[in-house]
């Protein structure tokens, strides 16, 4: 009786102990299953590490077939704004045409060609004092048996007030009214006769044995203004292309007279008010 009961206690003992051996053995296999993955992603990768730290140092390039943009290009690239006209000084010069009268009687006017230079010192944003030198060269037609044309030269000089009117990026317009003196020098075909002129430029000068005279104004200072305006098309904040006519006063005989005056050139802005 005692046999059977311990061969089947026996069987229950071996069977338990296999069943918690084979309990143990799964256990300890899932646990290593599930904690290698884990090991995995805790490990940096070496190869991973040193790419990801490359591109965070690496300069960036250009795009194939591109060309990386430089610090002056990008700058040159920029907007531009235009001036902002708060420049203390400004410079002009410029070829000038204008027209005159060589005579108290000559039947016609005359043309000269020339130039002009204006500097203006602003004192506020519309308002400023110049300074303007011109010079002007040209033939007028004479009755003379003697002379067909002769040269005729003036030099002016003036000063005033300039008013800066509208203005944008692109353009600004001014005004000017400016006063002074002219010398007008109508003798210079008569001095350089061959031999000496057998007339004089005008009646004051006439000599013994001159035949008459051109009917000229004699050399001399007179007074000199003009009234006008200009308008500066903007190349940069600094440069721009001035076109500027005038209407101009002018007594050198016995009446002041009116003519015209228009000139074209390049100003530049100097310094900051």
């Amino acid at each position: 009786m005692l046999q059977p009961i311990k061969k089947t206690l026996h069987s229950a003992t071996r069977t338990v102990a296999c069943a918690t051996t084979f309990s143990l053995f799964l256990g300890l296999a899932i646990a290593i299953s599930a904690g290698t993955p884990s090991a995995n992603a805790q490990t940096p990768d070496p190869a991973a590490s040193d790419s990801q730290s490359s591109s965070q140092t690496k300069k960036p390039v250009a795009a194939p077939g591109t060309v990386a943009v430089s610090p002056a290009t990008a700058a040159a690239l920029a907007p531009y704004t235009g001036p902002k006209y708060d420049n203390r000084w400004e410079v002009y010069g410029g070829l000038l045409f204008m027209n005159d009268q060589a005579g108290q009687n000559t039947p016609v006017r005359f043309n000269m060609g020339g130039g002009e230079a204006m500097g203006t010192y602003w004192l506020t944003r519309h308002l400023g004092v110049a300074a303007d030198a011109r010079f002007g060269a040209g033939t007028t037609p004479v009755i003379s048996p003697f002379y067909n044309r002769v040269l005729v030269m003036q030099t002016i000089g003036m000063g005033g007030i300039q008013y800066r009117g509208p203005k944008n990026r692109y353009a600004a317009v001014d005004f000017h009214v400016l006063g002074g003196g002219v010398y007008g020098d109508y003798t210079y075909a008569v001095n350089h006769y061959p031999g000496g002129s057998p007339v004089s430029a005008c009646a004051a000068d006439q000599g013994l044995g001159q035949q008459g005279n051109l009917g000229l104004y004699c050399n001399h200072i007179g007074p000199y203004g003009v009234v006008g305006g200009s308008i500066d098309f903007n190349e940069s904040a600094k440069l721009a292309i001035r076109l500027q006519p005038d209407l101009v006063f002018e007594h050198l005989g016995t009446e002041v007279r009116e003519y015209f005056a228009i000139s074209m050139g390049v100003v530049y802005r100097i310094g900051k008010r």
